[in-house]
């Protein structure tokens, strides 16, 4: 039977680095909302169980229509975003059952099964995992006056992705923390690892992608096509 998951899709962010009237979450992707595209990457994998979509105020008539129009019928709730995204994840957490959950941004559709698979493998292991790619770029820190004071090694740095990962009870008890202590963390790992918990890294991959500004739409746009492609010729005469 294996481990039932929870997944908190956050898709609450009003993003203005796309300069559109629209937020990214709902911009067309192929045939469909970019959101919509990632809830069903979810409703589609055997190990979730239910998700809790956190949307803008706003938004919530239009996404409750769309999880009946695409019949996305682990969509248990649709619930408002806080000031900050910790808040709209906390918020989601809240709605949930499962003793295992996920947290995945809506603006990331191109995440495969088999990576969200490794990266639930890996916290099923340790309590808390999340998904990551080793940095391929030289990265330099630099101060104030855009002088360079360091260059970290590169073997030791790795560009973190969703989903993260988590045994549910851990990171309620994080986010109920840092809430506590007025702590805004960038990402999920971040209020779990205040708590002393260690938490480890699953490999992904480099086409699981945060669509943030114009130019990643048409990468986006490239790599769904291909992943299609793909699929309808592994379908194919391959006996």
């Amino acid at each position: 039977m294996g481990v039932k998951w929870g997944v908190v899709i956050v898709a609450a962010g009003r993003g203005t680095r796309m300069g559109t009237k629209e937020s990214k979450q709902y911009l067309q992707l192929g045939d469909k909302p970019i959101l919509v595209h990632t809830l069903e990457l979810f409703q589609s994998m055997d190990l979730v169980k239910e998700m809790s979509l956190v949307v803008g105020d706003d938004d919530i008539g239009r996404c409750r229509e769309w999880v009946r129009l695409y019949e996305l019928t682990k969509v248990t709730a649709v619930v408002a975003g806080g000031k900050e995204r910790q808040h709209s994840v906390h918020g989601g957490l809240k709605s949930l059952s499962t003793d295992w959950v996920m947290v995945h941004d809506g603006v990331r559709p191109l995440v495969t099964t088999a990576a969200v698979r490794a990266c639930c493998a890996a916290a099923e292991q340790s309590g808390a995992s999340v998904l990551a790619v080793p940095v391929k770029d030289t990265i330099k820190q630099v101060n104030e006056a855009g002088v360079i004071v360091s260059t970290p090694d590169r073997r030791s740095l790795w560009a973190i992705q969703t989903p993260q990962a988590f045994r549910r009870v851990l990171l309620l008890e994080a986010h109920e923390r840092a809430l506590a202590d007025g702590f805004i963390g960038t990402d999920d790992a971040m209020v779990v690892e205040r708590l002393g918990t260690p938490v480890t890294v699953a490999e992904g991959e480099y086409t699981n992608i945060k669509i943030t500004t114009p130019e990643d739409l048409p990468w986006a746009e490239f790599l769904l096509a291909k992943r299609r492609a793909d699929t309808a010729e592994g379908k194919g005469g391959h006996g």
